[in-house]
């Protein structure tokens, strides 16, 4: 009787020691896993964009620039514009803008551990916008989708090209011409 109890005693602190060992490796898996995400990817993207020549605000762990950003805009905002004041964007964006005077018109800031990268001349801009090889994802916002319909702005992929292919001709110079003639018959 003595050795049975002994025995389901031993039997219950090997299962409740395989369970702990499993619930430690897991979270031993995810803290590496967090560690990697929030501060070797970024690190490893730094210094990548970096070496490809791009200037900007150096990653701070978890937050990256969105302390500056906050009190920039609380900053900008607490100050009244002067009148006839039309430079706004300081005022609107004054995060941007202090990024884009210290660091030239092509920079980076963190949006948390994710890397923001600002291309404010129009020629690079196009060229980026233009390329075909999807490394720009668009943004999701699955709320703000179901309010639009399913069209062009919602796709990608396949379906994008398609759609693409299909009102491309639309936008050609010939058909966004105004002819002066057939506006004032119409008028009429």
């Amino acid at each position: 009787m003595v050795l049975g109890a002994t025995f389901a005693a031993a039997a219950s602190m090997a299962w409740s020691l395989l369970a702990g060992g499993l619930l430690g490796v897991v979270l031993l898996w995810a803290a590496g896993w967090l560690l990697d995400r929030l501060w070797w990817q970024p690190r490893r993207l730094e210094r990548a964009l970096r070496a490809q020549g791009l200037r900007g605000t150096s990653y701070r762990f978890l937050t990256g620039d969105l302390k500056d950003f906050y009190r920039m805009n609380q900053e900008a905002w607490s100050r009244p514009l002067p009148l006839r004041c039309h430079d706004i964007a300081p005022r609107v964006a004054p995060f941007l803008c202090n990024n884009i005077r210290e660091h030239g018109k092509t920079s980076m800031s963190w949006f948390g551990p994710i890397p923001k990268v600002t291309i404010v001349d129009p020629d690079l801009a196009k060229d980026v916008l233009s390329n075909k090889f999807g490394h720009f994802e668009k943004l999701n916002f699955r709320a703000l989708f179901k309010l639009m319909s399913d069209g062009l702005a919602n796709q990608d992929g396949e379906k994008w090209a398609k759609h693409r292919r299909i009102l491309n001709p639309g936008f050609h110079m010939e058909k966004l011409k105004v002819r002066p003639s057939k506006v004032k018959n119409e008028n009429v």
